[in-house]
């Protein structure tokens, strides 16, 4: 039976949800964690959807917090490098194309640049005024980005569907009072309102002065 979610706007994570970059991802942070002798399961259980710098200040929480900010330039520097793998996942295109009449927008972790070197990589257009890092005080699990998200649409949070994928993205969501469909069976595991394989199993639909987003 197909699941029915009715909405005004959506908020779109980028990284997981709209683009699979996972391979560079978890590659470049792998190469960072190594001379920190940190183990690898752990690393990669921390840095999914929140800001460089706040991964690195979990992992290593001695740290002063200049020389993690420091290393997040050189970390999303490289990352805006390095696209090999970096991937639509199935049916955001599509997906992008139906929502567009429909207040809509990306808030992300990463920062403005590697936004769009990732969405051109994948061959997919950047819809307007996205929420990037620089326009954040705290980075998810935090709900200020999606708030932002909401306050931009001009929006009430309650009537905004979140597309995510990582635990901190989820929560911050939920913590912005919105709804969230979560992208791919891993999403599962953090108790979103609803869980797809990927964007061919959701279709948009006009409603009123909203939409309906329909999961198959």
């Amino acid at each position: 039976m197909p699941q029915t979610f009715r909405a005004r706007a959506a908020l779109l994570d980028m990284d997981g949800t709209l683009v699979d970059s996972s391979t560079v991802v978890e590659r470049l942070w792998l190469e960072w964690a190594e001379p920190h002798g940190l183990d690898p399961e752990y690393v990669l259980s921390v840095i999914h959807g929140r800001q460089g710098h706040l991964s690195m200040a979990i992992m290593l929480p001695d740290r002063p917090h200049e020389q993690n900010i420091t290393e997040n330039r050189s970390m999303l520097r490289a990352e805006s490098a390095d696209v090999d793998g970096v991937v639509e996942i199935p049916g955001a295109g599509a997906f992008l194309a139906a929502i567009a009449p429909f207040p809509h927008a990306i808030v992300t972790s990463a920062d403005d640049r590697l936004l769009r070197v990732r969405m051109d990589a994948a061959r997919l257009a950047v819809p307007g005024s996205p929420v990037t890092a620089e326009h954040v005080h705290a980075s998810k699990p935090d709900p200020e980005g999606f708030l932002l998200g909401a306050e931009r649409l001009g929006v009430d949070p309650a009537d905004c569907i979140v597309f995510e994928d990582s635990s901190a993205g989820i929560a911050a969501a939920r913590a912005a009072g919105m709804r969230v469909i979560g992208v791919g069976a891993g999403s599962a595991a953090h108790s979103p309102d609803a869980v797809v394989p990927d964007f061919t199993h959701v279709r948009v639909e006009a409603d009123g002065d909203g939409f309906l987003l329909a999961l198959d």
